[in-house]
């Protein structure tokens, strides 16, 4: 798990880019042994203009400047235990924010930063938190919909790295992280999935949403090309 950092800490990342005219994403890195992982920050505004953060990543001032034109900082979910290393330095810059994290994460979260709720109320119909099934309650999700359908914005139960290379990449293959189609990782098998059964049936009800446009995650590529029958997939893929 990286440690937490104790105050503004800019590792290399992106530039924001938009998915829609509500969600927004920008992808960055963490050096870990022997490889480096991307991940990624989504951030969605709600109706009244204020932002749902998941999965925060410090950014560099002019993206920062960006974000805060974009909408008000209001809400931080830090999914699960192992993504609480900005969460800290968030909250110190953003005072206002509530901070939300499953509770089966929230006792480990609250080492880094305090926890103000394990469930998300956002006043916006639109967007929905929820707690993944099979997980412990550990891990956490966020269903938006918009104009175009639904994005499903989901954290570790799901990677999609594709440009993986060199050791560290045959190292994140053999983990799961990547490969040619989305994985369950094994390290999340083993170390937060509780039930596979329960898992996998919430994979399948996401894939029963006839509106589901996109799945975002946290490590790896945008899911667009048939959301549907990738989620079927891993779901046959836990049995």
């Amino acid at each position: 798990m990286p440690a937490t950092l104790e105050q503004w800490k800019v590792l290399p990342h992106g530039r924001l880019t938009d998915v829609t005219e509500a969600i927004w994403t920008v992808v960055g890195e963490i050096e870990m042994p022997l490889m480096t992982l991307p991940r990624r920050m989504t951030l969605v505004r709600l109706r009244d203009g204020r932002l749902v953060i998941f999965n925060a990543i410090a950014l560099d001032e002019e993206e920062m400047r960006r974000i805060e034109r974009f909408g008000t900082p209001a809400f931080l979910i830090v999914p699960n235990d192992h993504h609480r290393m900005d969460a800290k330095a968030w909250k110190l810059r953003y005072p206002q924010l509530r901070v939300i994290a499953p509770a089966g994460s929230r006792e480990k979260v609250e080492e880094a930063v305090p926890v103000d709720a394990t469930e998300g109320d956002f006043g916006d119909p639109a967007v929905n938190l929820v707690t993944v099934p099979g997980t412990g309650l550990r891990e956490a999700a966020l269903e938006v919909e918009g104009d175009d359908g639904l994005t499903l914005v989901l954290n570790d139960i799901v990677a999609n790295i594709r440009d993986e290379h060199g050791f560290g990449g045959w190292m994140l293959r053999r983990m799961g992280f990547a490969g040619d189609e989305p994985h369950v990782p094994a390290p999340v098998k083993l170390n937060m999935i509780e039930s596979k059964s329960a898992l996998g049936a919430q994979l399948l009800r996401w894939a029963d949403r006839d509106k589901l446009r996109r799945v975002l995650v946290s490590h790896g590529a945008e899911i667009d090309e048939d959301p549907r029958k990738a989620l079927r997939a891993l779901a046959a893929a836990l049995d």
